[in-house]
């Protein structure tokens, strides 16, 4: 039966119905965790007379796009971290870290610029690494559950005691991971950059600055100035009195001083063109201008003929 009650009969053979829907704009990115999942599928049902119900059901993906073109996401990150490396109960000395990165929005693919600074004050040397982490959060009946995972790593070179290693844009290339969801109610993926120093005889300093993992990557024209004046507002006033009054040109006569510089740089008068412009050598040049280009052909229109003989190269 139909919406209105009516009752459409169908012949013996195949049948199609094609239908469509909207999905509403707040669905989360289909996701398989540890603890939970986010799936979306159709279910279609065929009720028949004194017969089983048929029902089929298909999946599909869902996306939920996370544009990282926005003032928030286009932030810089920063921090600062210290600790003290302590071996029974004796002071080793100091390690700092201070890392930045040039936005918060990142898109699977790129590579992360690291820019960082560490300085090892302790009596033994120490290994800075760096770090994407996933952090999958899972909530049902008021009770959380988290896993965390790597997602990718690189390792940076030993740093003697007493000295300094300075990243100046250390890579960091981001795999194919899921995009971030944090406008769920059960299932939350975050990632985080951290940037970590393995001290020996005493626990890791460590260092995390958020990240966001998105669907829409950063526009052509996106670059770090770019973000960092929609961020900021700058004004732009300089630039608007700079085109309103532009710069006069100089005079001719600081230009060229010379009379033999005056007559090479003078335009031909109209009679020593009259020749030129009338004549058929003009013509010639207007028909090449508008002439397409011949086309592309792999025989030769002028092959070579086959009495001639061929010239000897060591002659």
């Amino acid at each position: 039966p139909t919406d209105n009650g009516e009752v459409t009969v169908l012949q013996a053979g195949r049948h199609e119905f094609p239908f469509t829907f909207q999905l509403p704009e707040t669905l989360a990115t289909s996701f398989e965790g540890k603890h939970g999942n986010v799936r979306y599928w159709v279910k279609a049902k065929l009720h028949r007379p004194w017969s089983t119900v048929k029902k089929v059901k298909k999946e599909f993906t869902v996306i939920e796009p996370i544009d990282i073109n926005t003032p928030a996401l286009l932030a810089p990150q920063a921090g600062a971290k210290e600790k003290l490396a302590r071996a029974w109960y004796c002071n080793r000395g100091q390690v700092s870290v201070t890392a930045k990165i040039d936005r918060k929005g990142y898109t699977p693919g790129e590579v992360i610029p690291i820019f960082a600074e560490i300085d090892n004050c302790t009596s033994r040397a120490v290994v800075p690494k760096a770090a994407i982490i996933q952090t999958q959060t899972f909530i049902a009946r008021g009770t959380k559950k988290q896993k965390k995972s790597v997602v990718t790593s690189i390792v940076g070179d030993s740093i003697a005691a007493g000295k300094r290693e300075v990243w100046h844009g250390r890579a960091l290339k981001i795999p194919p991971v899921g995009p971030s969801i944090l406008q769920c109610r059960i299932i939350q993926v975050e990632y985080s950059l951290k940037v970590c120093v393995d001290i020996p005889g005493t626990s890791k300093l460590l260092l995390e600055l958020p990240l966001v993992i998105g669907t829409i990557p950063l526009h052509p024209f996106g670059s770090r100035t770019s973000s960092v004046s929609s961020q900021y507002s700058v004004n732009l006033d300089w630039l608007s009195t700079i085109l309103e009054q532009p710069e006069a040109p100089p005079e001719y006569s600081a230009v060229v001083s010379s009379p033999e510089a005056e007559q090479s740089l003078a335009p031909p008068c109209r009679s020593e063109l009259g020749g030129i412009l009338e004549g058929p050598f003009f013509a010639y040049i207007q028909e090449f201008r508008f002439r397409p280009p011949p086309l592309y052909s792999e025989i030769d229109p002028n092959p070579p003929a086959d009495n001639i003989r061929p010239r000897c190269m060591t002659c």
